[in-house]
């Protein structure tokens, strides 16, 4: 099971609309849960989210680095490692 730190927990709190519609999640123990029950990924780096991806079937082989990083699921966190929320 994977666990998550603050730094992940505040960065899906506040960005989570670029993921949803609306809001999921209105505090750090409920993004906490939700990031668990839906197997939320943490990452390294970027060559982590690759391989992430391309073991999940997607086809990112002709993205770049930027459209990775911007990809709605991808949330980059201010230390470098990258937080893979699939909604």
């Amino acid at each position: 099971m994977e666990t998550y730190d603050e730094e992940c927990l505040e960065v899906f709190l506040e960005k989570q609309l670029q993921l949803f519609r609306e809001e999921v999640v209105s505090n750090l123990e409920e993004a906490e849960a939700f990031l668990e029950d839906c197997m939320a990924v943490v990452c390294q780096n970027l060559k982590e989210v690759k391989a992430y991806f391309e073991e999940a079937g997607m086809d990112i082989s002709g993205m770049s680095d930027q459209e990775i990083e911007e990809a709605s699921e991808v949330f980059p966190l201010p230390d470098g490692r990258y937080l893979i929320v699939e909604g």
